[in-house]
């Protein structure tokens, strides 16, 4: 089944959101409007909205309010993908060329930080306290995250901990409070709004895990860059933690650095691969999985209940 067939009913107010990106993004700086244009149009599937709308659909739901908070999580997501591009010195996403190769370091980072602001725009329309406080110790702890990876990077010594520790602040945390901040905009209750928290994290969990097991086994084409770039740039993830507990594996892969080439990388891919690390890894992702589908049954409202379900499936058992 195809993602979009899942939330169907919400075209129409999806369609609303994707004009409303677009009218966000408008500046009075040319490069910053066309970069931040380039980026939108990359594509991506605007998961966090979809789980905006969903998790809203818990209280008393009126498009033009909900959209507010759908935008924003879109817009903080695309400034941290802009950010990332740069501490990556990334020069391809999806595909395409990233702000930062496309202008410059300066331009890229401007660029994220007017987003993040036209962001924060959005979610004054929403009036209410928690929602304001959910999202700001949210970005804390997201930007906590970025300075770890900064710091984590090359650092092969490091614990599963860690790295569950840095997805969490990387990518788990702006899918829960997606859900969380639908259902608060339209004021469901503490125990759904919370519950819906933690449905959103677990599926985060899963969702990167799988991310970081299809930049192993993904093809450049699939990826929209080289397969294993995530580790050339220093970014240790999970297929590789549990690779390197092979002492012979750990020596090729502790040799990796930024020059290391394709034909280098698709060696130690390969080791990867063959050790069993990507099925450990699936095994860690479908955990994940199983916590958010379990905490689904604390909700009340079946249909919305069964998109979920149905959204989160897709996300833990997608191949690229």
């Amino acid at each position: 089944m195809k993602l979009q067939l899942t939330y169907s009913f919400l075209k129409t107010d999806i369609d609303l959101i994707e004009k409303e990106l677009e009218a966000a993004i408008k500046s009075d700086s040319a490069v910053i409007q066309k970069a931040s244009l380039n980026l939108l149009k990359a594509g991506g599937k605007r998961i966090r909205p979809v789980f905006v709308l969903l998790g809203a659909k818990f209280g008393d739901y009126h498009i033009q309010q909900v959209k507010n908070v759908a935008v924003a999580l879109e817009l903080i997501h695309m400034a941290t993908l802009v950010h990332d591009d740069v501490i990556d010195d990334s020069e391809l996403r999806r595909g395409k060329p990233t702000v930062k190769a496309e202008w410059d370091n300066r331009i890229a980072m401007y660029t994220g930080d007017y987003i993040l602001a036209t962001a924060l725009q959005y979610m004054t329309k929403i009036d209410n306290i928690l929602a304001h406080q959910v999202l700001s110790n949210s970005l804390v702890e997201v930007c906590i995250g970025e300075i770890e990876q900064i710091k984590d990077k090359y650092r092969f010594d490091q614990h599963l901990k860690d790295y569950l520790r840095r997805i969490k602040r990387k990518t788990a945390l702006l899918i829960a409070i997606s859900c969380q901040l639908g259902a608060i905009s339209t004021n469901a209750e503490e125990k759904v709004h919370r519950t819906l928290f933690r449905f959103g994290y677990y599926v985060g969990m899963s969702y990167q895990i799988i991310d970081d097991i299809l930049d192993f086994t993904g093809t450049e084409e699939q990826l929209g860059k080289p397969a294993g770039e995530d580790l050339r740039q220093g970014n240790i993830t999970l297929p590789a933690l549990f690779a390197m507990e092979d002492e012979r594996i750990k020596k090729k892969i502790e040799r990796v650095h930024e020059h290391t080439t394709k034909e280098e990388m698709s060696i130690i891919i390969q080791s990867i691969i063959d050790c069993g690390a990507i099925e450990r890894s699936y095994e860690v992702s479908q955990k994940y999985l199983k916590k958010a589908l379990e905490t689904l049954d604390m909700l009340p409202n079946q249909r919305i209940k069964k998109t979920l379900a149905q959204l989160a499936k897709y996300i833990g058992k997608r191949k690229f």
